[in-house]
């Protein structure tokens, strides 16, 4: 079992800066990809970006390329998220995501990921 715990969210304006992070803990040495999804009303689940811990490979969604920098502590075992220039577009709540590669590859798909955290909420004023 892997434990995920998110935390950073919080309302900003237009153009402005958060940084998220997710704590793991458990077993998590069976889950080689961590990744980061989001959820606005009434709209389905994304993924914005995953890594592959073991080698530090990242991916990320083309509305967040450019903006967004994921990246992982293995000392503390923490993902995070830093989010730049966010529009309005960027609310909803995100999600921490734990699951196992694929020979090093990371796709940012919901269901590879087995573990989910509970989600920290992300507004975006304009």
């Amino acid at each position: 079992q892997v434990q995920l715990v998110e935390s950073g969210g919080g309302s900003v304006q237009a153009g402005g800066s958060l940084r998220l992070s997710c704590a793991a803990s458990g077993a998590t040495y069976s889950s080689n990809c961590m990744g980061w999804f989001r959820q606005a009303p009434g709209k389905e689940r994304e993924g914005v970006a995953s890594i592959y811990t073991g080698g530090g490979t990242t991916y990320y969604a083309d509305s967040v390329k450019g903006r967004f920098t994921i990246s992982k502590d293995n000392a503390k075992n923490t993902l995070y998220l830093q989010m730049n220039s966010l529009k309005p577009e960027d609310t909803a709540m995100y999600y921490c995501a734990a699951g196992p590669d694929s020979r090093g590859y990371c796709p940012i798909l919901a269901w590879r990921f087995g573990y989910w955290g509970q989600g920290t909420q992300v507004t975006v004023s304009s």
